[in-house]
């Protein structure tokens, strides 16, 4: 029994006992502020590190790594296989039926692109099969930004099976994690929401195929220990580029360490890959700060307006869109008159919306002519080519609806090319808006929006603007051109087409403004805003819910691609009635646009609109290409919202702020502004000015000192009354 008992201690203890792994090689991915660092083991495991500050000396990592059976080290990407126990990032079955895969280190190399981007490329194959599976790092040094993306390949006898394959992955340690993330419904996008994370795993993701932001973006924060402040304390930051289904895991463990994984969402998608075939899987777009989520913001502004945004660099244009205006009930005469007004106000692009193609089947209504991208002839007789001959006349240019991705059951398309549309076996192709999608996994398919947008662009060489909507999910989905053993497939297929689609036709015109529209935020993605200009950030206009709206949209995208009109009051979306000082202050702090009827503005109203117009052209340089400065949140509970933009050589500055409820006569607003040179001087003026000055510091020069230190006092006491104010540097 004794013996027993020994035997028993000594095979608890060892149980228990600290392993050494001796660390032979470090590796490290740096920006200008962070680095990202791995360490390669006497074993070649690639341990996860370390993400943060950027470290003058990585010495310290070459000690000895500690562990115990119980609790393994992180791995720079886990798959299904080994001692850990958490949510994998790689999860396949070889051709032989084994589930499991181990990973091991085999190489590093790094590249530098240019000036400013150094790729690092790490080769891990699997310890008992021909598969190579390699972490690809762009590292962004300005703008502190990581892009990681995946790619797997193998040299097995038969076929591989991928049923989870992530494109990134992050270690933290921590007493307390809060995960911020951006939730809502259509006309109500971006909603900011942060919660602490508890023991076990938290899940963000969607499986409705198309639109899949507009309810949940796959976009993240995590601050440590603290909730989120603005200006200060440790943020991490994670955006999938991908427009199809994702899925973001947090996995917080007994041991105190949240894993993220993040990537293709691995419902209904095992992908089957053939011997030689490789598969890449999307960016996820990584910062750090160590001074709040502002930075984090900034970091993904700059970075956005460089890399994954559409001439980035190009000042955008202030539209007028026509759908509030006419809807699908207009006319020739009508347009005529909306291009009319366009150009008495200053705008700079006319868009004519949904409503202008159809012939079999006009489009009338939503329910019919969606497909067929002929000129309804009997509201335009003179055809697409006059309205745009017409505007750019007027001194403005022109631009076109188009939803090349969709099908009206009552289309010529459809009757044409059933075996185009998304549907499976004997099931029904459910509508979703009277409408069904096409099946871009199929390059038949793909060549036809291809050739729907060179034809409508031809139609006038003065067409300089596309807006291209989406506006239904994907459900009981299925493909006539997959096979069967491949319509799992179809997320991934139908997503690499309309992105080979996007690529083909930005080559084929870059110098188009093309806007990514999807039932409004529905595709607010990295994957897809690389090829477009801008993007409609909800259909609800109403300045109020836009204020919440483009708050959340604000964390990760730029002002210069949040498209942000001007529109009616009662707001057709909500009914709510607003000032129209209101409504031009909320949106001259994206891209300014209208979205009305022109003719319904009257009087006095109408010289400020056109003062407004005209005043956003002289600030929008740095609403559009300056830092933001997130000043007051929507969400406190003190009914103010305020932010500031300022221009990159701190000369200029543009400060908005909303009152969002009633303050007594007792309250004012003053908040310290961000951004500005302590020493210089700046003269405040009062822009949008309405029946009374909102600030008595208008016309006076102050010190940045000054100003970020104590502020400029506002009286703002009613609900939604706003202010903007414009200071400029002077000698």
């Amino acid at each position: 029994m004794e013996m027993k008992k020994l035997f028993l201690f000594l095979f608890l203890l060892s149980s228990t006992l600290v392993c050494g792994q001796v660390v032979r090689q470090n590796l490290s991915v740096s920006t200008e502020n962070t680095v990202m660092v791995f360490s390669v083991t006497e074993s070649d495991e690639l341990i996860y590190r370390y993400y943060g500050n950027k470290l003058q000396n990585l010495d310290a990592f070459s000690y000895e790594l500690q562990r115990t059976p119980h609790q393994p080290l992180p791995v720079a990407y886990p798959s299904f296989g080994g001692i850990a126990s958490i949510i994998p990032a790689l999860k396949l079955t070889h051709a032989d039926g084994v589930m499991i895969s181990e990973l091991k280190f085999s190489e590093i190399s790094t590249t530098a692109v240019d000036a400013n981007v150094t790729e690092t490329v790490i080769r891990m194959k699997d310890r008992c099969y021909d598969i190579d599976v390699v972490l690809h790092f762009k590292a962004y040094l300005k703008e502190d930004v990581i892009a990681q993306y995946v790619t797997i390949s193998h040299r097995e006898k038969g076929n591989i099976k991928v049923e989870n394959l992530a494109s990134g992955y992050l270690n933290l340690h921590a007493d307390h994690y809060y995960l911020t993330h951006f939730a809502g419904a259509w006309a109500d996008e971006m909603g900011w929401q942060e919660e602490l994370l508890t023991r076990g795993v938290k899940s963000i993701e969607s499986i409705k195929g198309v639109r899949t932001a507009q309810t949940e973006n796959p976009s993240f924060l995590i601050s440590v220990d603290g909730k989120a402040e603005e200006y200060a304390g440790d943020v991490y930051a994670g955006a999938l580029a991908w427009s199809s289904n994702y899925k973001l895991s947090f996995q917080l463990s007994e041991s105190g360490c949240l894993d993220v994984v993040a990537g293709m969402n691995p419902f209904a998608s095992t992908l089957t890959i053939e011997p030689g075939r490789e598969i890449k899987t999307p960016e996820m777009i990584w910062s750090y700060s160590h001074n709040g989520k502002n930075r984090i913001s900034q970091n993904f502004h700059s970075w956005s307006r460089r890399y994954a945004l559409a001439h980035g660099d190009d000042l955008r244009p202030i539209v007028l869109n026509s759908w509030e205006g006419v809807y699908m009930k207009f006319d020739e005469q009508a347009i005529l008159s909306l291009i009319d007004d366009a150009a008495e106000y200053g705008v700079e692009m006319f868009v004519l919306d949904d409503g202008w193609f159809g012939s079999k089947y006009p489009r009338d209504k939503a329910d019919s002519g969606l497909g067929d991208w002929m000129v309804n002839k009997r509201k335009l007789p003179h055809g697409i080519g006059y309205l745009a001959d017409y505007a750019v006349k007027k001194g403005i240019r022109f631009g076109l609806w188009i939803e090349p991705e969709m099908v009206n059951p009552r289309s010529e398309l459809a009757e044409k090319h059933p075996e185009w549309i998304v549907k499976t076996g004997k099931y029904t192709p459910y509508l979703e808006r009277n409408q069904w999608l096409l099946d871009l996994s199929n390059p038949e398919v793909q060549r036809f929006v291809e050739k729907t947008f060179d034809d409508v662009v031809a139609m006038s060489p003065n067409i300089s603007y596309i807006k291209w909507d989406a506006n239904r999910h994907a459900n009981n989905v299925g493909s006539s051109y997959l096979p069967v053993e491949k319509q799992s497939h179809f997320w991934y297929e139908y997503t690499q087409g309309l992105y080979s689609v996007y690529e083909k036709l930005r080559n084929k015109y870059p110098d188009l403004i093309i806007q990514l529209c999807s039932s409004g935020g529905g595709r607010v993605d990295y994957g897809a805003l690389k090829y477009h200009d801008e993007f409609w950030a909800s259909d609800n206009t109403n300045a109020v819910n836009r204020i919440y709206i483009q708050y959340g949209t604000s964390h990760f995208f730029p002002a210069i691609a949040i498209g942000s009109h001007i529109s009616s009051s009662p707001n057709h979306q909500t009914g709510m009635p607003l000032p129209l000082k209101f409504r031009v202050d909320v949106a001259m702090s994206g891209r300014l646009g209208m979205e009305l009827q022109p003719q319904d503005i009257k009087g006095k109203d109408i010289v400020f609109v056109k003062r407004a117009v005209e005043t956003y052209k002289e600030v929008r340089s740095v609403i559009q290409h300056g830092d933001l400065f997130r000043l007051k949140s929507p969400y406190d509970s003190t009914d103010w919202a305020s932010l500031m933009y300022v221009s990159s050589v701190q000369n200029k500055a543009v400060y908005f702020v909303y009152s969002l409820g009633y303050h007594n006569r007792h309250q004012f607003y003053t908040e310290k502004l961000k951004g500005l040179s302590p020493d210089k001087r700046y003269k405040v003026t009062e822009i949008n000015k309405g029946n009374k000055s909102a600030s008595s510091a208008a016309g006076k020069v102050f010190m940045g000192e000054y100003l970020m230190n104590v502020g400029i006092q506002l009286n703002l006491s009613k609900p939604y009354e706003s202010a903007v104010l414009l200071l400029e540097e002077v000698e």
